[in-house]
């Protein structure tokens, strides 16, 4: 019989303690064991929340980690380093690089459904107009209309 328990982890710094611990306990597994490969899968997520699925079969003590992604917005303010993005529309946070855009979409590459790397840009750029984030020193919706003239082909291939 397989268990499945979700939890919310900073990334890289599981600990043995709530949420987890208590969870895994009753389980019988090596809950060392388990936390190692959260924190080992979770480290390049350091300092933010990054949703963890942790499948135990009861029988073999064998488990399963699964890490998902932070969000689109957690990503950009910790590149921008910022806590909050913009409180009123039209308030600029911040300015990023378009590698730093192309860094955080393809981070999200593996959950997201953009069938491409422009499209996953595109996705990330739609987060940092609604977040008051500027691309390059201009408005996020500027650098959108100018992947889609070709503007950009040779970072985005």
């Amino acid at each position: 019989m397989k268990i499945t328990i979700q939890a919310l982890v900073e990334g890289g710094k599981a600990t043995a303690g709530p949420p987890l611990g208590p969870a895994l306990g009753p389980l019988g597994v090596n809950i060392g064991q388990i936390i190692g490969a959260i924190n080992e899968k979770t480290k390049a997520y350091a300092g933010l929340s990054v949703p963890v699925k942790v499948t135990v079969d009861k029988d073999t003590k064998s488990f399963d980690v699964e890490v998902g992604s932070p969000p689109v917005s957690a990503l950009l303010k910790k590149e921008l380093g910022v806590e909050k993005g913009a409180k009123v529309k039209g308030e600029v946070v911040g300015n990023l690089t378009l590698e730093q855009v192309v860094k955080v979409a393809k981070m999200k590459a593996p959950g997201s459904l953009a069938k491409s790397l422009k499209a996953a840009v595109n996705e990330v750029l739609g987060t940092c107009v609604s977040a008051g984030i500027t691309v390059e020193g201009k408005d996020a919706r500027e650098i959108i209309k100018e992947i889609g003239a070709g503007k950009h082909d040779k970072m985005l291939g």
